[in-house]
């Protein structure tokens, strides 16, 4: 027999979850929660870190923990202060005790761990944070910095080192600096012209809002809140990694229509656990972090890695915002995932810290992960899929005003991007090998790479067994009715472009590869005998199609017949909720039409030894555009991810 339990901001400690006995706290109806039970939270402020001790059975015998219809309830990982004492100058000062905190203090704990960043001296960040009216302050490395503004230029863009505060909107130059000793914590905050007695102060106290502290919790549902402020760490592919909400190592968890923001790192994490490995190469310095995160992937098999008792989450109708890290973050605990209508913006823009594992979205080991038809914009990475991209699907997004809008690293495919609206200055970064790229817009630069130093794993079709590992080549791509816009090349890589393999716009980075996998095999053979020494400096085949090149756009030498032509221009706007892609198009754009691509079109993947296929094993199908048109093998079609695009002036919402 199934439940309905109720908490309520009126209920009472002694509650028992009825209509009319609502409880008090979250917590109290996840203690008593049970397989095909659901929490109803009506509205409220809750501040706690709800924490479920059961999961559900199966995905129709889950728990579900979701807002009352039509009521806002807010689950918070901050507390409110009062009490600030002024020090003249727009400067107040908190004194706490530690009890506040209990056995984790975020502003004891700096924000470490693998491949984090920090400048030669710079000061350490660390996971508090201070609000107000729900607007998060900055840290500054002194007392002192609290209240001279020459002294807040120390807060900079770790990525280019330019003052953030100086650049920064008035209303954004808040900042704090805080003490921590054995008894208490004291913070300094520059309120500017409020006074925090009579404002809404916040600070972060815990470390996460709705994560279970155990493993294998499965089949939750979490639906219709907002979830925010919490003092989440930083979280490498290499640690465990929790996040504001999260399922801690699981299956089946349901996370959708919430406002998820202000985590201090990451929002939703779907990622590993400590028992794989900790911040490895930090705390023993022995080894580098890509061999600790290769042995993570054994480590997990060894522990049940595997479809039947990790992943399989669905993340949907979230907006997800203002966090300094990750909107969604993961290491092998995503797979079989799907990341779909999500709107996620404003991540690791207030550049606080810097370290390579920052994105909208960054996955590790994403097979079969699907992420389709997100809004991201105004990150500082768009989605970064960082090895094992197998199976993987980013289909009908939608990418603008990122510093970066794709990146996949060391992986070997098959992944394949459709349908996708890539239209930031930087589109595409590719250092992998085995994507498929069919009818996408890319308005910025490609920049292609080899990486013949990591080897990485591969694994069976659909599955976590790993299969075999190589480096990466590049190539072995497929490049079916894309539209390619020319423009100056993209400066805001974050990290120094190789000379020999620069940027640019359309496909030039592959002249000189083969053009079919023929040519790659009579290449091979003319090295004469031998076996891995002949395939050293052989680049691998590139295919390619029906693809359209403007504005400078210059296609690859080995494409026959691509559709280049003068002119042209694209432009991602939005007006309130809606997104359109204004487009002038010259004449030639007309005469390019694609018929409907599947998975039996494209080249079966070399090193993986796997075909572009859906989940369950049959052909890969795109016949779906970014705008929801159906398309039929009878017809054909526009290039890019519009079918009906035309040539002339147009605009089309695109979301």
């Amino acid at each position: 027999m199934t439940s309905v339990l109720h908490v309520a901001a009126s209920g009472s400690d002694d509650g028992d979850g009825t209509p009319e006995r609502p409880f008090r706290a979250i917590n109290q109806a996840a203690a008593v929660a049970r397989a095909g039970d659901t929490v109803v939270v009506h509205a409220g402020e809750y501040r706690e870190w709800v924490k479920p001790r059961r999961g559900g059975l199966s995905d129709a015998r889950r728990i579900t923990y979701r807002a009352a219809e039509g009521e806002h309830v807010v689950i918070k990982g901050s507390e409110r202060v009062t009490g600030w004492r002024s020090e003249g100058a727009g400067v107040w000062r908190a004194d706490l005790p530690n009890e506040l905190f209990g056995e984790f203090n975020p502003f004891a704990e700096e924000i470490a761990g693998d491949w984090i960043v920090y400048r030669e001296s710079a000061p350490r960040k660390h996971l508090g944070d201070v609000y107000l009216n729900g607007l998060s302050f900055y840290e500054v490395s002194s007392r002192e910095a609290v209240d001279a503004p020459e002294e807040r230029k120390s807060v900079v863009d770790d990525w280019t080192g330019v003052p953030v505060l100086a650049a920064a909107p008035e209303q954004t130059r808040h900042v704090w600096f805080a003490t921590v000793n054995a008894t208490d914590t004291t913070i300094w905050a520059n309120f500017g012209e409020a006074d925090p007695n009579d404002e809404l102060v916040e600070i972060n106290v815990r470390r996460s809002v709705f994560f279970p502290e155990n493993h294998h919790i499965d089949f939750i549902t979490v639906r219709g809140f907002e979830l925010c402020q919490a003092a989440s760490p930083w979280t490498p592919p290499t640690a465990d990694q929790p996040g504001l909400i999260g399922p801690n190592w699981a299956k089946g968890w349901i996370i959708e229509d919430n406002d998820i923001h202000d985590a201090k790192c990451s929002a939703v994490s779907i990622g590993k656990e400590a028992s794989t490995g900790h911040n490895y190469a930090t705390e023993r310095g022995d080894k580098p972090g890509y061999q600790y995160q290769l042995e993570s992937v054994f480590i997990a098999q060894q522990l049940g890695w595997d479809k039947e008792h990790i992943g399989s989450h669905v993340i949907r109708r979230n907006t997800i915002h203002d966090c300094g890290q990750n909107g969604i973050v993961g290491h092998l605990g995503g797979v079989f995932s799907t990341i779909e209508d999500n709107h996620i913006y404003n991540i690791a823009t207030k550049y606080e810290f810097y370290g390579y594992e920052i994105g909208g979205i960054k996955l590790h080991a994403a097979i079969d992960v699907t992420i389709r038809h997100n809004h991201i914009h105004d990150c500082t990475l768009g989605t970064w899929l960082d090895w094992q991209t197998q199976g993987t699907r980013i289909s009908r997004n939608v990418y603008h005003h990122n510093r970066r809008d794709l990146f996949v690293e060391v992986s070997h495919g098959p992944y394949l991007a459709e349908h996708n609206v890539f239209g930031s200055a930087a589109s595409f970064e590719s250092f992998s090998q085995g994507g498929a790229f069919v009818n996408n817009l890319f308005a910025g630069t490609i920049w292609l790479q080899a990486v013949p130093d990591r080897a990485t794993p591969y694994h069976r079709p659909h599955s976590t067994q790993v299969a075999g590992y190589a480096v990466i080549w590049g190539g072995d791509d497929r490049w079916i009715g894309n539209l390619f816009l020319g423009g100056a090349v993209a400066e805001a890589y974050g990290h120094p472009l190789d000379e020999k393999s620069p940027p640019h716009h359309g496909l030039a980075g592959y002249d000189g590869f083969p053009a079919s996998f023929e040519e790659y095999l009579e290449r091979i053979e003319a090295k004469g005998p031998g076996d891995h020494q002949k395939f050293l400096d052989v680049q691998q085949p590139v295919y390619t199609s029906g693809n359209v090149f403007l504005a400078g756009a210059r296609p690859y030498a080995g494409e026959r017949d691509p559709v280049v032509a003068e002119g042209g221009s694209v432009t991602v706007v939005t007006d309130g909720d809606a997104v359109y892609l204004k487009a002038d198009l010259p004449p030639e754009f007309a005469t390019a039409r694609v018929g409907l691509v599947g998975g039996r079109d494209l080249p079966r993947v070399r090193f993986a030894d796997a075909d572009f296929e859906e989940p369950d094993g049959t052909p890969a199908i795109l016949d779906r555009d970014l705008t929801g048109e159906i398309k039929t093998e009878s017809s054909e079609y526009a290039a890019g991810p519009i079918a009906g695009l035309g040539a002339g002036a147009t605009r089309t919402r695109i979301w």
